[in-house]
């Protein structure tokens, strides 16, 4: 008795089983994940970190140095690289296959923080880290326009409202919002004008950080009632800053606008993106490591409609680019 016996008398129950693996297989086949390439995923996380204004030089040595320190010191590390740029710093840690990518994020927080006493005291927002491969591309890119908003308020829609929400669809790993930055109030500085009133820009610098100090105003009271004075002395716009008395000459005093051209703008002048020839903010949405390329794609464009709804009407939304479009199109090749 060999192998190929209880086949041949049990006709009817070969062709059963042939029928099912057939089955089997063809269910498999139609219920395979579609992806451009293997899912090999390394244990990477990326820190970055901004200081607007500061050049690459101050970058590397005064943030990028001290996280760099610190992170030296997690286990599991196999390639630590950092890129510094004119107000901005990445830096990128690789770890071993075995390392559990959720532990490793702890180590990394830890490491920020411990090395926040030695980074500047004027930078802005700590370092933030994100779970996500940099070599892997965006899968799905968006572009804002609009015919009346400018750049600083597409990228504040774009940044506290999209980004946001964009990131807690599964699958996202990272949202890069770019083209522009946050909106500001530039304070360009005549020096030629500054220094015929004796002053410097040491001057200026205080009292700007004096007018925006958000401290306790103080309390008023009786016998009976308490009430807290609460004031917001943020200043958000142009028009609040150029009356401001920065010091006095001869007994004059000396306005803001006296000595400098005082604009609303955005914080880096030098970020800008254009779509079709016009202004644009543009999203890049990364995955997380062993996400599905077209069904994180297919999640996200289900999601457009109601972030659609929850910018100003008067911006525009356009998907420029999708990974899932060039996957399933060389998948039906086949």
């Amino acid at each position: 008795m060999n192998l190929s016996t209880p086949f041949i008398h049990r006709p009817v129950a070969t062709t059963l089983l042939t029928v099912a693996i057939a089955l089997a297989g063809i269910i498999g086949f139609l219920v395979l994940p579609v992806a451009a390439l293997p899912e090999i995923d390394y244990p990477t996380i990326a820190i970055s970190a901004t200081l607007p204004g500061a050049s690459p030089e101050i970058m590397a040595s005064s943030v990028a140095t001290p996280l760099e320190r610190q992170f030296g010191r997690i286990a599991g590390i196999t390639e630590m690289s950092s890129s510094s740029y004119l107000g901005s710093t990445s830096i990128t840690l690789q770890f071993d296959l075995n390392r559990n990518i959720d532990g490793a994020a702890r180590d990394v927080q830890a490491a920020i923080n411990a090395a926040r006493s030695y980074l500047p005291a004027n930078l802005p927002t700590n370092p933030t880290y994100k779970k996500v491969n940099p070599a892997d591309l965006p899968i799905v890119q968006i572009a804002l326009t609009s015919q009346i908003y400018d750049r600083g308020r597409l990228y504040d829609a774009a940044s506290t409202i999209m980004q946001q929400k964009l990131s807690q669809i599964a699958g996202v790993g990272q949202v890069s919002v770019g083209g522009s930055s946050l909106p500001a109030v530039r304070v360009d500085i005549n020096p030629t004008q500054l220094n015929s009133y004796g002053l410097g820009l040491q001057d200026v610098k205080n009292m700007l950080a004096q007018q925006n100090s958000n401290v306790p105003k103080g309390q008023i009271w009786d016998d009976g009632t308490t009430a807290d004075i609460l004031a917001n002395d943020q200043l958000l716009k142009a028009d609040y800053y150029r009356p401001l008395i920065v010091g006095y000459h001869n007994g004059a005093a000396i306005k803001l606008s006296d000595i400098a051209n005082v604009q609303d703008s955005v914080e880096d002048i030098r970020a800008a993106g254009f779509f079709d020839g016009k202004p644009c903010v543009t999203l890049q949405i990364f995955r997380q490591p062993n996400a599905n390329i077209i069904s994180t794609t297919n999640r996200i464009q289900d999601a457009l409609p109601s972030l659609k709804a929850s910018v100003p009407a008067g911006i525009d939304m356009v998907v420029t680019g999708t990974r899932a479009a060039t996957i399933l199109t060389s998948s039906a090749r086949w």
